[in-house]
């Protein structure tokens, strides 16, 4: 054997030791609805892709985009019925035109070895990743539509396009249920340098962590309504975030390295008014950087609360202008620590509404703390386990069709993962009939977003609910889970399913984990509650009992505690993702997000509820709740039915009861809470969007001229203290927050670029 073969047989071998499992694992995901044959995984180097940074590997890693022939993407609204991840060796990856995953795609890549895409200095196309392309004059998607996409573990690269040249590495207009996970992005850094490392000029997102840009003209440039952000480092950037226009936007642990200017708000509108709603920055630093943030705000710009501001716990090193305004420094730079800085209206006792300068900043718990400010962990990707670690739900016997029933076989896969395995749920649509029981020490990934169902008799009663996963076998029992990556949902009726009961009791030290694991109820292909079965019957009360597809979404029991959650979208359908229009219908569940955990130690980190009939988010007897950027919609049928019917309110969950509580109040009363906060202390919320749009189906309710008036209240305080609120955003509601049943602020007074805003509310 020559030296040379020898060599590269050595290399093979210790590639194959480690390469990252999800490589390596047998692939056995079924999409029932996709047709015979259709695959899920897809590995690039399957379909000619080469990786050696010379090749052009284009039209393989299309092909492996689009194979099956049948793929969402030029002319389809949306589907789920044909998933795909599409898996990325390491390599470097040379292109030279856009990658545009379809729908429900997943990119993902080695994350101990990240791929590299490159592109040719004559690359043609807007964006490597053109996440929702431009095949006319409109995006492909609906950008409020674009669900059940990531993409993670990559390195972007426009560094052979000539500076000069306009370059954009990923386009990413999408919303709910939606991230970008440890992406890299290098750009040229010549003073002409005209690329752009990320665009997003639309949607309803989100979530977005561990980002680096490195060089280029902007690293982010985006527009949106809603995003958390988080752990996003930009190096040698011209600007590092532009902001285009926004509703509410928080980030956390950025890091801002030798950049000209760290983040812009500062875009105007039409008719000389501002384009973005607020921004909050907390836990970050800027080093070396001319401006940290510039800003147009002022106490007389329009809309009158546009580019409301807080800064809390902020570094600065070397920092010519922290915060710069149009007619110059607002805030002074140097090397300090911003404690606390805000611009826009406040409801403090004792202060002013016009806020403009220091604030004190919020006293944080220790147990809510991590290294570097609040606790936060990004998802597991286990890249240090082998493929043996990993236990099958299909080759535990689970079918993942639709219509066996499941139950037995995913229990057995769920009670064989132990001893540091973790079950690997292969794509399906797995149908369950009884409470699935996950016990302390479990670990579940899915494989680009399965869905467990609750189905039959079991999850009939209304009166008598069961869970659909259980997670500790009562509440109060010790010990951590990790689950990511899956789905939660239902097929047909399910009037008694808690689609999640939360038992466990985590440490603060080792909380258990949620990332990526949503919930959805009808609208889908497998639920049997789409337009054939569920169409939107505007003006009329009546409620079809077939279309009651959950009791409550997520409940944290009174004992449990220590749970993160992030990028956690718990949505109720109110359109049929596979419908040719995404037609709109009606499906009711309950509740949304309960929490009544009395030791509390939660986090919610880009999380979401939408569109259930009492309330969307509500906290009873807890304290020591994390939350950024939470965001709710009212169901778009009401008030017909309003939220009296058809479920009963239940006193040991604290359901609110309109029958009594409306009294006094006119307009729209008896509609879901967006948030609910009862008998409970240490709430530290940065960001928040609270939405009712609709008012049976019209949205001429929620509009500045209308009067905002589609429901007459959406946050409720009861009975609680050491609530602190940064950027509360409200739409559609006549009042923006009450408290032990008096409005506290109307959006008359707090008018911004589409809803109201109040940058910083307490309670004392």
């Amino acid at each position: 054997m020559r030296f040379s073969t020898f060599l590269t047989a050595v290399a093979s071998l210790a590639v194959g030791i480690n390469a990252y499992w999800l490589q390596d694992i047998r692939h056995q995901g079924v999409a029932p609805f996709a047709g015979g044959g259709y695959k899920v995984f897809r590995n690039v180097r399957d379909y000619g892709a080469r990786g050696d940074g010379v090749t052009d590997d284009t039209n393989a890693i299309i092909a492996a985009l689009n194979d099956g022939g049948n793929r969402c993407l030029q002319g389809c609204a949306s589907s789920t019925t044909t998933p795909a991840v599409v898996y990325f060796p390491a390599g470097t990856y040379i292109i030279s035109k856009a990658l545009q995953p379809p729908y429900h795609t997943q990119l993902v890549g080695d994350p101990s070895n990240r791929p590299v895409i490159k592109a040719t200095p004559n690359f043609s196309g807007f964006g490597l990743i053109d996440g929702n392309p431009y095949f006319t004059s409109d995006l492909n998607w609906v950008s409020t539509n674009v669900f059940y996409r990531q993409m993670r573990n990559f390195v972007i690269d426009t560094t052979a396009i000539a500076p000069g040249t306009a370059a954009t590495g990923i386009h990413w207009p999408t919303s709910q249920a939606t991230s970008l996970i440890n992406i890299q992005f290098n750009m040229p850094t010549a003073a002409n340098v005209v690329h752009v490392g990320l665009f997003i000029e639309s949607g309803s997102g989100g979530f977005m962590s561990d980002l680096t840009f490195n060089g280029g003209a902007t690293g982010a440039s985006m527009g949106n309504q809603q995003y958390t952000m988080r752990n996003l480092v930009f190096n040698n950037c011209k600007t590092g975030i532009i902001q285009l226009w926004n509703w509410g936007w928080t980030y956390i642990n950025l890091k801002f390295n030798n950049c000209g200017t760290g983040i812009d708000i500062s875009a105007p509108g039409a008719d000389n008014t501002l384009s973005v709603g607020s921004a909050i920055i907390l836990d970050s630093s800027f080093s070396n950087t001319q401006v940290a943030v510039k800003t147009a705000y002022t106490s007389s710009t329009a809309p009158d609360t546009a580019g409301s501001l807080i800064l809390e716990n902020v570094s600065l090193s070397g920092v010519g202008t922290a915060v710069q305004g149009n007619s110059g420094t607002l805030l002074g730079g140097g090397s300090t620590t911003i404690a606390g800085w805000g611009q826009g209206h406040q409801y403090v006792p004792g202060a002013n509404r016009e806020l403009s300068g220091n604030i004190t900043p919020n006293q944080r718990p220790s147990s809510l703390l991590g290294s570097n400010g609040f606790y936060s962990r990004s998802k597991p990707q286990y890249q240090d386990l082998p493929a043996s670690s990993f236990v099958s739900a299909r080759s535990s016997g689970a079918r993942g069709d639709g219509s066996a029933d499941d139950t037995a076989a995913l229990q057995n896969a769920i009670n064989s993962a132990t001893n540091g395995k973790v079950l690997f749920l292969d794509y399906g649509l797995y149908r369950v009939t009884g409470t699935l029981k996950i016990p302390a020490g479990t670990k579940i990934v899915g494989e680009g977003f399965p869905v467990i169902m609750a189905s039959g008799s079991f999850f009939g009663d209304i009166n008598n609910p069961k869970p659909l996963l259980q997670v500790g076998a009562t509440s109060g029992v010790s010990g951590q889970v990790e689950l990511s990556d899956f789905v939660v949902g239902n097929q047909g009726p399910a009037p008694g399913a808690i689609l999640v009961e939360w038992n466990l009791a985590s440490s603060t030290s080792n909380p258990s984990g949620l990332w990526d694991v949503h919930a959805r109820v009808g609208g889908f292909r497998g639920s049997n509650m789409q337009v054939a079965q569920c169409l939107k019957r505007p003006g009329t009360t009546d409620i079809n009992a077939n279309c009651i597809g959950a009791y409550m979404l997520f409940h944290v029991t009174s004992k449990a505690t220590g749970l993160y959650m992030e990028n956690t979208w718990l949505w109720t359908a109110d359109h049929d993702i596979e419908d040719s229009t995404n037609t709109q219908i009606t499906v009711f569940s309950g509740r949304g997000l309960y929490i009544e955990s009395t030791a509390g130690n939660i986090w919610l980190v880009g999380t979401a509820v939408e569109h259930n009939h009492l309330y969307n988010y509500q906290f009873a007897n807890t304290k020591n709740i994390f939350v950024s950027m939470f965001q709710t919609e009212t169901p778009y049928y009401m008030p017909f039915p309003n939220a009296i019917k058809p479920f009963p309110v239940v006193a040991s969950l604290n359901d609110p009861d309109f029958s009594a509580s409306c009294n006094g109040i006119s307009g729209n009363c008896a509609e879901s809470w967006g948030l609910r906060v009862i008998n409970s202390s240490g709430f530290y919320v940065y960001g928040a969007g609270f939405y009712s749009f609709f008012n049976n189906y019209s949205t001429t309710c929620s509009t500045v001229a209308a009067g905002e008036n589609c429901q007459s209240r959406i946050v409720s305080i009861e009975r609680s203290s050491n609530i602190n609120i940064y950027g509360l955003n409200t739409i559609g509601s006549t009042s923006m927050l009450d408290r032990d049943g008096a409005s506290v602020a109307s959006w008359r007074d707090n008018v911004n670029v589409f809803p109201a805003n109040i940058m910083m509310y307490r309670t004392g």
